[in-house]
């Protein structure tokens, strides 16, 4: 029997990020494109600057409504036309308000790329905003939140918020509503919304994929560059204040079989020259099955199914700005555990924390998370969606174009000694926040005897 020889992998590319290309349309819509021969899908995500900060008193979640209602009927279409309309395309759009501002997501095939921009430039330009849609956006929204409450991961997440920053914070609160402020929304208060801070001028679409065939200048031209609006400069964040104190509160769940822990603290953004030595140090943390914390946690003692520590960028502004650098990140350390080994889990959570400052990172443990950070990008950008989410996060937190091709080679220059400081500093053992979702008459006491702060319980 004859066998063909075996195929050969060829010599490895050079790899970067895309480096997108920068210009503006006459109606002051900031535009980046990247051109992504053999990516027929293309993304198209815009940047609406209408922060959380923004809303108005007593209305938590207008923005949230705002965004939902941009494709539910415009001057051309009613919701359901509009709703056929992306049908035909072969396109999805979606759309969701975060403290930054609201993202605005396409992705349709290219050669339909024109009459889904028209669709995507109507939606922006003039949403109708009907009184019966935005009842039926609240009426779905109050439907969701007892859910969410129910969820121990979100709560936990609500609980974190409300305990790190002050009351009077828009990020102390959920960020898409409570019960009683959805129920104010009306039509006319997301239009009130949108009418302040919906403009092209503080907006910025990216758009990735494969233009070949397709006349982009013109289709901008006739669709997102016909949308016009005020020139209002957008508003002024104000600077993040957060209070880290060592701390544990406990959301009592009567009878739960497990604890949702959540613990976290406020640290730099990316802007924040350490950003890319923690990153590589809280990977090695907490990044993945083999981290330091799935080592000891699940493997060695078989408290959890995971446990991950990271870092979620809440809000930036550029360090140049006249307000100065306003930007804050979560860095957070999340799991589950069974109810009755929260205590050893924790005091294990601790100790790994504690050795990690005695004795730092090994060497090989930076080698890997090299690897896996850096050695993988290639394919976590496969996708035009993954690249023009990541170009449009950098547009959100006032980032240059190169920053995340930077990122990938200061990753790779990160020593472990560097690393080891990062992660140290990320997670002082001291000034941790610590939010456990679980039967509080079963896990107070042992958590108590930790001493790692003091021992709040509030309701579930």
């Amino acid at each position: 029997m004859d066998f063909h020889p075996q195929p050969q992998g060829g010599a490895p590319k050079p790899w970067a990020f895309p480096a997108p290309e920068r210009s503006q349309l006459p109606n002051g819509l900031t535009l980046l494109t990247s051109h992504r021969p053999g990516q027929q899908v293309v993304a198209v995500e815009v940047n609406l600057v209408a922060p959380l900060d923004a809303e108005p008193e007593g209305l938590d979640g207008v923005a949230t409504i705002m965004a939902r209602a941009l494709s539910e009927g415009t001057d051309k279409h009613t919701a359901e036309d509009f709703a056929a309309e992306l049908e035909r395309c072969g396109a999805t759009l979606d759309a969701h308000a975060d403290h930054p501002g609201v993202r605005v997501s396409l992705e349709v095939p290219a050669s339909r790329l024109p009459r889904a921009l028209g669709l995507l430039a109507d939606a922006l330009r003039a949403p109708a905003f009907p009184d019966s849609e935005v009842e039926r956006l609240v009426r779905n929204r109050l439907d969701e939140i007892p859910h969410e409450l129910a969820n121990p991961a979100r709560r936990a997440a609500m609980a974190l918020s409300k305990e790190l920053f002050p009351a009077t914070a828009r990020m102390s609160r959920p960020r898409q509503g409570t019960e009683e402020t959805v129920a104010r929304i009306d039509a006319a208060a997301v239009r009130a919304f949108y009418d302040a801070h919906v403009r092209p001028a503080t907006s910025t679409a990216v758009i990735v994929g494969d233009f070949t065939g397709v006349d982009l200048d013109a289709a901008l031209a006739d669709t997102l560059g016909a949308w016009t609006g005020s020139t209002a400069e957008p508003l002024k964040p104000a600077p993040i204040v957060a209070d880290d104190s060592g701390r544990v509160v406990i959301v009592d769940r009567p009878g739960a079989v497990q604890t949702q822990l959540l613990i976290g603290r406020i640290g730099p953004d990316r802007h924040d020259r350490v950003w890319p030595a923690q990153v590589l140090g809280t990977y090695c943390l907490g990044g993945t099955l083999t981290s330091r914390l799935d080592r000891v946690l699940r493997e060695e003692k078989g408290y959890t199914y995971g446990v991950r520590a990271f870092g979620q960028v809440l809000r930036s502004s550029a360090p140049s700005s006249p307000e100065g650098a306003t930007g804050a990140a979560l860095l957070a350390i999340s799991g589950s555990v069974d109810t009755a080994s929260t205590g050893p889990a924790l005091q294990d959570l601790w100790t790994v924390l504690r050795t990690l400052a005695a004795d730092g990172l090994t060497d090989a443990e930076r080698d890997v998370a090299v690897q896996n950070l850096v050695g993988v990008a290639p394919l976590k950008y496969e996708t035009a969606a993954a690249v023009a989410g990541t170009l449009a996060d950098q547009v959100e937190q006032h980032l240059p174009d190169d920053f995340q091709a930077q990122l990938y080679v200061r990753l790779a220059e990160t020593g472990t000694v560097e690393a080891t400081a990062a992660a140290v500093s990320a997670f002082p053992v001291d000034r941790l926040v610590t939010v456990l979702v679980g039967d509080a008459e079963q896990i107070a006491e042992p958590v108590k005897a930790l001493g790692i702060g003091e021992v709040t319980v509030v309701g579930g």
